[in-house]
């Protein structure tokens, strides 16, 4: 079951309450009363990084928290937060339950409240530097002084791995446009606002057609380990390994597998934290983030 609700978080949301459908609307409706015997289970929030808009985070991980809360005994509300900063703020200030977040994200997360990642996907993650197909700039030197757009300061591939590669790497400066989504950085570089994109490829593949065959990749960095499924360290042991585990098994279903290639995770394997993300403490990052 999800729900979508406004308002402020509710802290270590453990209660106990009874499965009922979920459904677009924002509000709960009235409950059925249920019978004596009845399974309760209890509730915990997922927050989702926001790349994408609200309907499409609903579409993409409504199926899978729905199968992963059935699977380990749980319910997971999905609370989505209005931009990446938002999100940000929420996960720093330790609010959700679980947190679908950037590496960089993960790194700041476990300083601050030490968040445990649970999965991640098996592919690194790269960032991807994209420019309409007709611009001629050939090299990411001819971004020299101009306007790149980035879906957030803080966006891990798609504009921390950049904006480093550009500064320490080839030694050029750039005028960052932060356009709050993904999607929205795309149509800066298409409209001609911004000489390139910051991004990753899978969110490049998300775009209609039409965008994606007016774009084109310049460069693509290096790869690393992608975002992790974190919890929160309040949530038990018993409960964490158990949304491990789904995740894991369901990801193998063939019903479930283009759900998981949505979120985009499709080949889910078990996270930690001193192996995939305390390396990015290395890449100095804390002196592009904002």
């Amino acid at each position: 079951m999800l729900r979508m609700r406004g308002g402020a978080w509710q802290r270590g949301a453990r209660r106990l309450v009874l499965s009922v459908a979920w459904s677009w609307g924002a509000s709960a409706g009235a409950q059925t009363p249920a019978p004596a015997d009845a399974v309760v289970r209890p509730v915990y929030q997922v927050a989702v990084v926001p790349q994408v808009s609200a309907v499409d985070l609903f579409r993409t991980w409504a199926p899978i928290l729905e199968r992963v809360g059935q699977e380990a005994g749980v319910v997971l509300e999905l609370k989505v937060a209005r931009d990446i900063p938002a999100f940000e703020a929420e996960v720093l200030a330790g609010h959700p339950d679980f947190a679908y977040l950037n590496p960089y994200h993960q790194v700041r997360a476990r300083r601050a409240h030490q968040y445990i990642p649970l999965v991640r996907d098996a592919q690194p993650l790269t960032g991807l530097l994209v420019v309409r197909q007709d611009d001629p700039i050939r090299s990411v030197r001819d971004l020299d002084g101009k306007a790149v757009a980035f879906p957030a300061p803080n966006a891990f591939g798609a504009s921390l791995l950049i904006r480093a590669h550009l500064v320490e790497r080839e030694g050029i400066r750039i005028q960052p446009i932060y356009a709050k989504t993904h999607t929205n950085a795309f149509r800066q570089t298409l409209a001609g606002k911004a000489a390139a994109t910051g991004s990753v490829r899978a969110m490049l593949e998300r775009e209609p057609p039409e965008a994606r065959t007016g774009l084109r990749v310049l460069l693509e960095t290096p790869g690393a380990a992608p975002h992790p499924f974190s919890a929160h360290p309040r949530v038990p042991a018993a409960v964490r390994q158990a949304v491990q585990a789904a995740f894991i098994r369901l990801a193998r279903e063939p019903a479930m597998q283009s759900h998981f290639q949505d979120i985009p995770m499709p080949r889910p394997v078990a996270a930690d934290h001193q192996r995939d993300y305390l390396p990015l403490e290395r890449l100095k990052l804390d002196r592009y983030a904002e």
